[in-house]
């Protein structure tokens, strides 16, 4: 009996070995053929979101399929969520690290990517050790050494800007304007009653078709002020939006000239004027020597309509783009034309110009410069208009700016806040606009050190002439001003199992500004340096692979004299059956399943984690509070589960990893007499790991 009881065991085993083979060819042979879909569609369109999924699911599929993990890492990196390249590179790494020459470059890039500036540095150097030490290497997989100096550069000015965030509030424009689409190039009327910008949204779009990379072509949109809020945008119609791709570049102060990119002569800027009914007139090319036979790509205008700024890849620059400055002649004609200088322009690119209202001071993008990636934003001001000088450019720092391009920046006739279009965690699709507000910041006071005791005077000797004595002035002793020291905020993150410190994506941003708090890293530790003058919410957040997302309020007290250290553990749970976890930030119009603005942060997390965790399956379960019938309150919480899910799968989630369910009242955390607590409580959306 106990060796039957063996041999079955055995058998089971065996069977059990031979179907987890079976099923590891058939995910290999299915990889396979993602892979050969995805090149298929590159070499017949250039739609990289829908190759780059069908690469993500086949190097998920089979992780040792080194050519369908570096394209998915590679598709990330020019596309969007490139941090997410680290996880797939990472993988050919521990397999073959001789895969690519250049694959530490490529490690170090999607680390600068996701603000992870040591570990970037890190493999940049690696890759920079392997240049030095074959000096005559020319293969197609070689980055010059220029560059990989230029990366670590960026990354040692990106450390510095996240540890030292300057205060500015971003927040989203919201859902009037902002689309699941691209949204950019924001650009408004000197009394902020009128923006306009460029979309790739589906809804409104002029033509119904689709560009060669399967989104819908660029049209221009508008829309006014409706008191405090903005009217829902619309086409700005037929006259300027054609069947392919339109955009605007600039607003004049006055509301009356609309400059507007075409793909002409290599990219021109053309005009419309508005028309008395309010209406555009038709597109003109901007007449005389601002367009050339090279692109010319953005255009600003003084208020009094006497200069244009603009960037050109014309011969005779700096290098790349340039920004130059053109002015009117005598007849009132553009055509004096010239470089802005050394000083603005470098060898890197330059683009994006906006002068402000004063005519004072410039705003433009840069490749180059003290910049932390991509194109960052800088500011000068002007010093000598007929001299044609400028001030050190200065970059206006994180959170603006970031290892990715900004661009397109546009201020406000007060000069005291600003818009512009970026990729960050609370957007809707892919790039969105914001609006930028400086934030008070506490002054840190300088120690003033106390004035040294008056020296004792010796007895003055008789002389023969005398002397009339001066009265004596006793030195003046100023009050020492305390010194206002930072709130030090330290975050550690464990398993929460095992008590394991774990490497995490943490940030910690304003619960209502979201403006960032600064962070270094100390080991495993992650230190937030904070200087209020009030007490304030911040909500921080905390990712890994393989564990659930938290997303915690916290409140942090104002800085003071006296030093201070807080300390939080975070304890990661992992993704295992049966784990249930509560979306708190997830936000509903009233007695609607429409989400509100504040929500996609969390839906964005919950997307990420979707993404990250290929196997995981989840069910989506709304709850509600008592206010209102059982039957109302249980469809409502049903059309909440499935709004959740219709995000998730219009980005790419598979619908049949998502069940949903409502449960309306029936499921209470607290007691429903209690508004602030209670209910509130009780009104939410859970997930649920189904498998994984």
């Amino acid at each position: 009996m106990h060796r039957l009881s063996v041999i079955t065991s055995m058998a089971m085993l065996l069977l059990t070995a031979s179907a987890s083979l079976a099923q590891e060819a058939q995910d290999k042979e299915q990889a396979k053929l993602y892979m050969e879909q995805a090149e298929l569609i590159l070499a017949e369109t250039r739609a990289e979101d829908d190759a780059r999924e069908l690469m993500v699911t086949a190097a998920n599929l089979d992780t040792t399929y080194i050519k369908a993990n570096f394209e998915a890492g590679h598709m990330h990196l020019i596309t969007i969520g490139k941090e997410r390249a680290v996880k797939f590179f990472m993988r050919i790494y521990r397999q073959d690290p001789n895969y690519r020459f250049d694959l530490e470059y490529w490690i170090g890039k999607s680390y600068q990517f996701g603000l992870d500036f040591d570990r970037a540095m890190d493999f940049y150097n690696r890759y920079r050790d392997k240049l030095i030490k074959k000096p005559n290497y020319q293969g197609k997989d070689k980055i010059d050494l220029k560059e990989v100096d230029r990366r670590i550069l960026e990354c040692k000015n990106g450390k510095e800007f996240l540890a030292n965030p300057k205060p500015f509030a971003i927040v989203n424009i919201g859902r009037e304007i902002n689309s699941e689409y691209e949204d950019y190039a924001p650009v408004l009327n000197a009394d902020e009653t009128e923006i306009i910008f460029t979309t790739r949204r589906r809804d409104g779009n002029t033509y119904e078709n689709v560009a060669d990379d399967n989104k819908p072509y660029e049209d221009i949109f508008s829309t006014v002020r409706n008191g405090e809020t903005w009217k829902r945008a619309v086409n700005i119609g037929p006259n300027i939006n054609t069947k392919f791709n339109d955009s605007n570049l600039s607003f004049s102060p006055d509301g009356k000239l609309l400059f507007v990119y075409k793909d002409e002569g290599n990219g021109d800027i053309y005009f419309t004027e508005r028309q008395k009914d309010g209406t555009w007139g038709e597109l003109e090319a901007l007449p005389g020597i601002i367009n050339s036979s090279y692109r010319e790509s953005s255009v600003s205008i003084t208020a009094d309509g006497e200069l244009l700024y603009f960037a050109s890849e014309r011969p005779g620059g700096y290098g790349g783009s340039d920004i130059y400055v053109c002015s009117k002649d005598s007849k009132g004609e553009w055509s004096k034309v010239k470089n802005l200088g050394a000083t603005i322009n470098t060898e890197f690119d330059e683009d994006g110009p906006f002068i402000d209202y004063s005519q004072k001071t410039l705003y433009f993008s840069s490749q180059g410069r003290k910049g932390m990636g991509g194109f960052d934003i800088f500011k000068s001001n002007l010093l000598n208009a007929d001299k044609n000088e400028w001030s050190e450019p200065e970059n206006m720092g994180y959170p603006i700016n970031s290892p990715d391009d900004d661009i397109y920046f546009s201020g406000t006739k007060d000069g005291k806040h600003w818009y512009y279009s970026s990729v960050r965690e609370d957007g809707m699709g892919y790039s969105d606009i914001y609006t930028i507000k400086p934030i008070e910041e506490v002054k840190k006071e300088p120690v003033v050190a106390k004035n040294p005791e008056p020296v004792k005077e010796e007895p003055k000797q008789p002389v023969v002439e005398p002397v009339k004595e001066q009265p004596k002035v006793e030195p003046k002793v100023e009050p020492v001003k305390p010194t206002i020291v930072p709130v030090k905020y330290v975050v550690k993150v464990v398993d929460a199992e095992t008590d394991a410190p774990l490497d995490a994506k943490v940030r910690m941003q304003g619960l209502k500004d979201n403006a960032p708090a600064g962070m270094m890293t100390n080991g495993n530790d992650y230190e937030f340096s904070i200087s209020n003058k009030a007490a304030k919410d911040y909500r921080l957040s905390v990712e890994r692979e393989g564990y659930i997302f938290q997303n915690v309020t916290v409140r942090i007290e104002a800085a003071s004299t006296t030093p201070k250290t807080i300390t939080n553990t975070i304890r990661m749970r992992k993704l295992v059956v049966g784990a249930v976890s509560i979306l708190r930030n997830i936000y509903f119009d009233f007695d609607r399943a429409t989400f509100k603005t504040e929500a996609y942060s969390e839906l964005n997390k919950l997307e990420a984690m979707m993404k990250q965790n290929q196997n995981l399956m989840v069910e989506i379960a709304g709850h509600t509070d008592s206010y209102g019938t059982k039957e109302f309150n249980k469809g409502l919480s049903q059309r909440r589960a499935m709004a959740v899910k219709s995000f998730l799968t219009s980005k790419g989630i598979d619908p049949r990893r998502v069940k949903t369910v409502g449960y309306g009242e029936d499921k209470p955390l607290a007691s429903n007499d209690d508004e602030e607590e209670g209910r509130q409580l009780n009104r939410r959306v859970e997930f649920k790991v189904l498998g994984n």
